[in-house]
C-alpha cells in the first residue's frame, strides 16, 4: 500500500480522534468571541454581557474581539476559517443573512458556519420628522400613492431593505437616500429633507420622546415595550415584519456534543435576569433558540431579504 493511500485511509480516523479530544476537553483554553462590528452596538454589548457568565460556567476566559469592516464580512470570514473545536465563536446580527444580497462573499453564509442560538430581537420603528403629514401607516400608504417618490433614509442592511419591502408590499414608489449611519440621517429627518426612516428603536427613541420624531409604527411581531401606544406595521399591513436580531455562530463542523454544550451554556448566560434587564433597557428582547431553529430562521431571512433586494434591482458587488 502506498504512503498516499495509507494517509487517505487514516485521515477519517485522525479527524474522529481530534474531534473526540476536542469534545472531551471542551473548553480547555480561552474561548474567543468575535464581534464583526465596532464596539458599542447591540451585538457588541450582548457579547460582553454573555462573556462574564460564560467564563464562570467554563472556568476559562472569554475575550471579546471586535473585527469590524465591510458590514461584518471581515469578522465573519475569521469565524468561518477558525478551527471547528468550539473555542472560536461569533456574535453576528441580521446583517449575516442580509449580506448575500449586497456582497459576493468569501464564505457561504450557511455551509461555512454552525448555528448555536439566537440572542436578541429588536424591532425597527417607522418614524418621520414632526412636520411630515401622515401620522400612521394607512395615511403614509395613501400619501405615497398620491405622491410617488416619498424619500426614505437608509444605512444598509435591513434598515435599507425594510422600506424596500414596505414599498413592494404596498405598491408604493419610495426613493432611497443613502446615509453612512443613522446619526447622520437624523438631522435631515428632523428638518424634513428626507421623509421617513426605518430605524432601530434604541437609536430613534430619544428623538421620539423629545418630539423631534413621530413614530408611525414599529416593525416587530408585537408592539415594542418602549412604545406601547404605537401600533405595529403588521396591524395595518398583514404579515409585515422587519427586525434586527443577533445570534451566536461558530465554524462549520463542530462535534455535536460541543454544539449542544455551547447552546445550553449560551442560553443559560442569556437568560440570567441581569442580562435580560440590561437588554430591555437597550430596547432589545432576549430570544434564545435551538441550533436547528436559528439555522432555519437564518435561511428564511436570507430568502426574504434576498428576494426583496432582487426585486429592487440590487446586485451583489
Amino acid at each position: 500500500m502506498t504512503l498516499t493511500r495509507r494517509a487517505a485511509l487514516a485521515a477519517p480516523a485522525l479527524l474522529l480522534a481530534v474531534r473526540a479530544r476536542a469534545q472531551a476537553g471542551f473548553p480547555n483554553r480561552p474561548v474567543r468571541m468575535i464581534v464583526p462590528y465596532t464596539p458599542g452596538g447591540v451585538s457588541d454589548i450582548t457579547a460582553r454581557l454573555m462573556a462574564e457568565p460564560l467564563a464562570a460556567i467554563w472556568g476559562q476566559a472569554v475575550p471579546v474581539e471586535n473585527r469590524a469592516g465591510a458590514d461584518g464580512v471581515i469578522g465573519s470570514e475569521v469565524i468561518a476559517r477558525a478551527a471547528p473545536d468550539g473555542h472560536t465563536l461569533g456574535l453576528v446580527s441580521v446583517g449575516h443573512p442580509v449580506n448575500p444580497a449586497y456582497y459576493k462573499l468569501p464564505y457561504d453564509t450557511l455551509r461555512d458556519f454552525s448555528f448555536v442560538t439566537q440572542t436578541t430581537s429588536t424591532p425597527l420603528v417607522l418614524c418621520a420628522g414632526k412636520g411630515f403629514g401622515p401620522g400612521n401607516v394607512a395615511e403614509l400608504i395613501a400619501h405615497a400613492k398620491k405622491n410617488p417618490g416619498v424619500t426614505f433614509a437608509g444605512t444598509g442592511g435591513v434598515v435599507r431593505l425594510a422600506p424596500v419591502l414596505f414599498g413592494q408590499q404596498t405598491g408604493t414608489d419610495l426613493a432611497y437616500i443613502p446615509y453612512r449611519g443613522s446619526t447622520q440621517a437624523h438631522p435631515d429627518l428632523m428638518a424634513g429633507r428626507v421623509d421617513i426612516m426605518f430605524d432601530t428603536v434604541p437609536a430613534a427613541l430619544p428623538h421620539i420622546q423629545s418630539g423631534a420624531f413621530k413614530a408611525l409604527a414599529t416593525t416587530g411581531a408585537k408592539r415594542a415595550p418602549q412604545l406601547p401606544d404605537v401600533p405595529t406595521v403588521g396591524e395595518t399591513l398583514a404579515g409585515f415584519e422587519a427586525s434586527t436580531w443577533g445570534m451566536v455562530i461558530a465554524p462549520a463542523g463542530l462535534p455535536e456534543a460541543v454544539l449542544a454544550k455551547l447552546n445550553a451554556d449560551c442560553v443559560a448566560a442569556l437568560q440570567r435576569p441581569e442580562v435580560i434587564e440590561k437588554h430591555r433597557v437597550l430596547g432589545a428582547e432576549v430570544v434564545t433558540s435551538s441550533p436547528a431553529q436559528i439555522r432555519a430562521f437564518t435561511e428564511s431571512e436570507m430568502k426574504k431579504w434576498g428576494e426583496a433586494a432582487r426585486k429592487a434591482g440590487i446586485v451583489p458587488q
